[in-house]
């Protein structure tokens, strides 16, 4: 998938329900977590890319000092313009940019942040010397990228779910996508061609996804991802089925009431 096409998916409905599902569903406890270890290294100039609808930006925001310059840039002016209404407790820059094509000058800021957005990336070699290129010596690239989807128990659930209900041509996008970038040796590889010499510091982390219902999460992953497309290219009403299908799969396995399961992901530094 190239990033005209990343635009194009992220369009339509699918930032608010990305927005009001899927980031309390898995997106918000990492978003934290990010937002601390950046904290931690007390930048004044920070980039975020593939930013989305704003939850690690909103994160960042409350975690440092209200005199730290935040630019946050995603490929997707959806889900900048989602970002963009939802709002800041102070003002920032949001901008367009492709991740592999930053519009920035060399060593121009002190971190670079990216949450669940490398995946995606056509070339990440190519999107992590954007990366290098723009942090000031001493700076740092944080990003988090997601395990294995057998470490997802939400994400697994709903792939199996829709490779029975569409046996002959199964939706892989979870699989393919945003679990498809999860080995720690590809990603280091990956940050060694972009141009970070030092060995990148890569952390497992298990955290929890809960939801008030098994809807929520099937409404979250088939309606409010790209995984929607690829769900609503079988027939007319494959949608509806769909979701219906991935709710009584988590159901079956989570229970009727509140459900939760498990999420892991990956967190990687690197020194610039």
């Amino acid at each position: 998938m190239d990033q005209l096409s990343a635009d194009k998916i992220f369009a339509g409905s699918v930032p608010e329900l990305y927005d009001t599902c899927m980031v309390p569903l898995i997106f918000e406890p990492y978003a934290l977590d990010i937002a601390a270890r950046l904290a931690a290294r007390r930048p004044r100039r920070v980039l975020e890319i593939a930013a989305g609808t704003g939850v690690v930006t909103r994160s960042i925001i409350a975690a440092l000092p209200g005199d730290v310059d935040i630019v946050a840039t995603d490929i997707s002016q959806p889900m900048l313009d989602r970002a963009a209404a939802i709002g800041t407790d102070r003002p920032i820059e949001w901008r367009q940019a492709d991740a592999m094509q930053l519009p920035f000058r060399d060593a121009l800021f002190d971190a670079v942040v990216c949450q669940f957005g490398a995946m995606f990336f056509p070339d990440k070699g190519k999107a992590f010397a954007e990366a290098r290129r723009v942090l000031a010596a001493g700076g740092a690239f944080l990003f988090n990228v997601w395990d294995r989807i057998e470490e997802n128990e939400f994400a697994e659930n709903v792939t199996a779910s829709l490779a029975r209900l569409f046996a002959d041509d199964p939706p892989t996008f979870l699989s393919r996508l945003p679990h498809g970038y999860h080995d720690s040796a590809v990603i280091a590889t990956d940050l060694e061609r972009g141009g970070f010499t030092n060995p990148p510091t890569i952390e497992t982390l298990a955290m929890r996804s809960r939801a008030a219902s098994a809807s929520v999460p099937a409404i979250a992953y088939c309606q409010g991802t790209p995984l929607r497309g690829e769900i609503e290219a079988h027939r007319a009403d494959a949608l509806a089925k769909a979701t219906k299908a991935c709710a009584d799969g988590i159901a079956e396995r989570f229970g009727s009431g509140e459900v939760d399961g498990k999420i892991q992901a990956h967190v990687v530094v690197a020194e610039a």
